[in-house]
């Protein structure tokens, strides 16, 4: 298969990061000849070292990526398929060239835990100038897309988290220094945070500061600002700022960290398939209609309710609830339960195809149509 992938860049690094990670599995697993097109590639520079920012076409990893400018190369025609990511509407240029080659036509959608996805999974919307575009949702279930996931990602992950030496000298390669390490050593709980402005990090500090077990805290650049003030108390959590990570190194990160704290869909999957703890700060929308899909998920999510209760805390951002919710979920016998559903929430996912197989096959067969 021929492709072109279009991405948006909305919400910093989210999109570009499931559409790199697609488009790599499409190019390197199923063999396609893939072109992401990409508006921000200063973005996308964060979380993939190699992308040239001011180069309208480069090669990289197996994909042609091409800088999806306001006037886009009028030479570059639709091929076999064209994937649209999240609604984002590839320009009108391209798309006269879709209505002459009239190619598989994919609008992927968000991830979401909500039963009405399935009923919609796959479906067609026929337009007036003849083109059809099918819908695509990612999912936890038989009877939606799946998830991103990489064939040796397990036991890639297994290898890692079942050495504490490897772990060292990948946290050490990252940035974290050797006190640092020597607390994890000691028992500190590890800990990766990634969030949205909105989050209560004050009150997530106050509540490891108060923990019995001491917290190595490890956060990107520029995310939580205002976190080294909160840690400041004795006993406070040692934080340590990284830069950010290639998606493979971010994988790593997940893996090597006793609890994460994730946001939008790309770490969230990620931190999935970690098999360790999670807490998913959703991207939040109007009418806080994002609160009604975190419910979907956590409903599928068989984690404790004391870490359902630290989860909701966490998006509804209200005052004095952070605090205590993380308490309780950090108690010893909900903390175990919690480590035994991630990893129970992982092999029940693992079990299901994943999305670029998914997304593969569909194309395929909608191709033999056309």
């Amino acid at each position: 298969m021929q492709a072109d992938i279009f991405c948006r860049v909305v919400d910093n690094y989210g999109d570009i990061g499931v559409c790199w990670r697609l488009a790599r599995q499409l190019a390197r697993d199923f063999h396609w000849d893939v072109r992401l097109w990409v508006d921000d590639l200063a973005s996308f520079a964060h979380i993939q070292p190699g992308i040239a920012t001011g180069t309208a076409r480069q090669q990289l990893a197996g994909v042609d990526v091409v800088h999806w400018s306001d006037a886009p190369d009028a030479t570059l025609q639709a091929r076999d398929v064209v994937i649209e990511a999240f609604a984002c509407d590839p320009p009108e240029a391209f798309v006269a060239s879709m209505r002459r080659s009239h190619p598989v036509w994919i609008n992927l959608e968000y991830l979401s835990a909500e039963a009405w996805v399935e009923s919609c999974h796959g479906l067609p919307s026929q337009r007036p100038d003849g083109l059809v575009k099918h819908f695509f949702f990612p999912g936890f279930t038989p009877a939606t897309g799946g998830l991103l996931r990489e064939p040796a990602l397990a036991a890639e992950r297994e290898a890692l988290q079942g050495s504490a030496d490897l772990q060292d000298a990948f946290l050490r390669s990252a940035g974290v220094p050797d006190d640092a390490l020597a607390l994890r050593r000691m028992g500190a709980r590890t800990v990766s945070l990634f969030c949205y402005p909105s989050a209560p990090v004050a009150e997530l500090a106050q509540a490891l500061t108060a923990d019995a077990r001491p917290t190595l805290l490890l956060v990107p650049q520029g995310v939580a600002p205002g976190l080294e003030t909160a840690c400041q108390a004795a006993g406070a959590p040692r934080v340590v700022r990284l830069p950010f990570l290639a998606q493979p190194d971010y994988d790593r990160l997940l893996w090597c960290a006793d609890l994460n704290f994730v946001r939008g869909e790309d770490s969230f999957v990620r931190a999935a398939w970690a098999a360790r703890p999670l807490v998913w700060q959703i991207y939040p929308q109007d009418e806080n209609i994002h609160l009604e899909k975190l419910e979907a998920w956590l409903a599928r999510y068989p984690a404790p309710e004391t870490a359902h209760a630290l989860i909701r805390a966490w998006n509804e951002s209200e005052p004095g609830r952070t605090t205590p919710a993380v308490a309780a979920a950090l108690a010893p016998d909900a903390w175990l339960a919690w480590s035994h559903a991630a990893r129970d929430w992982n092999a029940s996912q693992s079990a299901l195809p994943g999305l670029a197989e998914n997304l593969a096959a569909f194309c395929a067969e909608l191709a033999k149509k056309r």
